[in-house]
Formats: C-alpha cells, sequence, structure tokens
C-alpha cells in the first residue's frame, strides 16, 4: 500500500480536481469523507478507492492509499478534516419505476439532501433533477443524504419531456403549491405518480404547472405562509405512502 505525503503529487492533484464539477462529470467519478459514506458506498458496490490519514488502522476491499493530514487538508471539504476519503463511480441509472419525485431547480444543497434521504425512507423509487437544480455530487449534498442517495434511482432529465412521456404512460402529475391546490390527506391512491417541487424561491414554473393533472397543498396554520421545500416534501410523501 502506498503512502503519499504531498500536496503535488499526480495522483492527489487528479482527485483534487474532483472538486469540480466539470471534472466529476468528465470522469465520471467523485469524493466522498468519512467512514460512514464509505462503507455505504461499499455495500452499493461504487467504490473504487479509499484514502485514510497514515497510521490509521484502515483496510478495505478496494485500493488504499495512506495519506498525510496535509494531503487530507487539500482534498477535503470540510473544517475538520476526516480520518478517510473515498473516491467513488457515479451510480448507474435503474429502472423508472411508478412513484417519482420531481425536482425542478432546486439550488440548496441540504434541500437536496433532505428531499432525497425521505424519497427513500417513503417508498418513492426514482428522484428525477431538472438540469438546473444543485449539483447531486456536490460535497454537501453528499454529506446531508447520509449516504442514502447512493441507494435510491436519482437521474437527470429536461422535464417537460420527461412529463409529458409519463402522461403518455399514464401517471398522474402532482404539482405542489400553497393555494389553489387539494388537501393532501383528501386524495386518492394512485398506482402510478409523479410529484413536482420547484425552486425554492419561485416554485414550478407555468410550464410545468401546467402538465400537472392536480396541485397539492398541506393543511397548517393560518399564520405559516410556506414551509421549507425539504419539510413539505417529506410530510407529502409521508403521506402519499400511508394512503
Amino acid at each position: 500500500m502506498e503512502n503519499i505525503t504531498s500536496v503535488n503529487n499526480n495522483h492527489i492533484k487528479e482527485l483534487f480536481r474532483l472538486k469540480e464539477k466539470k471534472y466529476r462529470d468528465s470522469t465520471n467519478t467523485f469524493l466522498i469523507e468519512g467512514e460512514h459514506l464509505i462503507y455505504e458506498a461499499y455495500k452499493e458496490g461504487i467504490l473504487k478507492e479509499v484514502l485514510p490519514l497514515i497510521g490509521e488502522d484502515f483496510s478495505m476491499d478496494c485500493k488504499v492509499t495512506f495519506i498525510s493530514k496535509e494531503v487530507m487538508k487539500k482534498l477535503s471539504s470540510t473544517d475538520s478534516i476526516p480520518s478517510v476519503i473515498g473516491v467513488c463511480e457515479k451510480t448507474k441509472e435503474k429502472e423508472i419505476s411508478n412513484k417519482i419525485l420531481i425536482l425542478e431547480d432546486i439550488q440548496d444543497p441540504g434541500n437536496l439532501g433532505t428531499i432525497i434521504r425521505s424519497s427513500l425512507a417513503f417508498g418513492i423509487d426514482t428522484v428525477v433533477l431538472s438540469p438546473k437544480t444543485v449539483d447531486l455530487y456536490n460535497s454537501k449534498v453528499i454529506r446531508s443524504t447520509q449516504g442514502m442517495m447512493f441507494h435510491i434511482n436519482i437521474i437527470v432529465r429536461e422535464l417537460i419531456p420527461f412529463i409529458e412521456e409519463l402522461k403518455n404512460n399514464n401517471y398522474t402529475i402532482y404539482g405542489t403549491k400553497v393555494d389553489h391546490g387539494i388537501n393532501i390527506k383528501e386524495i386518492d391512491k394512485r398506482d402510478k405518480y409523479a410529484i413536482i417541487f420547484g425552486n425554492e424561491g419561485n416554485g414550478m414554473s407555468t410550464d410545468i404547472e401546467n402538465l400537472c393533472d392536480y396541485n397539492l397543498y398541506i393543511d397548517m396554520d393560518n399564520n405559516v405562509e410556506s414551509l421549507n421545500v425539504g419539510v413539505a416534501a417529506s410530510i407529502i410523501m409521508y403521506e402519499m405512502r400511508n394512503k
């Protein structure tokens, strides 16, 4: 097993570039930090290499390269460096099933991470991201999913043609709006559906809203104008699961 102590090592320079989306896209790889994410990625079979700190007692059935604290600090995206970093392949797309969540231009990494975790918890099969949604492999998104993003089908699509295709295949399309909608508790159970959540500031765009069969809302105290999109999505997915 190799030890690397120089931040100018060529392999480290290549890994450092993965902090930028264009290099993650061109290599189809990304970095993860910490033992929990390492093991979640390992379970899914996407872990290519682990880089523990020199002196750590760490072994795994993949390439292991020990690195110094200086190198770890260069590669890490957190203030306090982890004991190990991993290099992963992006997850492969799986078959789209009957329960779909569609996200239009979500920008906050924490919101996306929360929604992904709740999607897995409440029975969503596929999460669809618009091209302008925050990058799934952004380090903050990865941390906020706690590794759950490795275990659910997440794809990127142009939304209008994708939704039109779903409608042609008899999916019910639910939008989400604070006003002029149906109380989530009052809708009937559907076997095939997609739920759309819009951008934090602007909500769904008009073109996307026009494709919806129904709009949903959560009944709540009148003093509260709206909920954070991560919270609202979690509540609606929970209610849909329990229909």
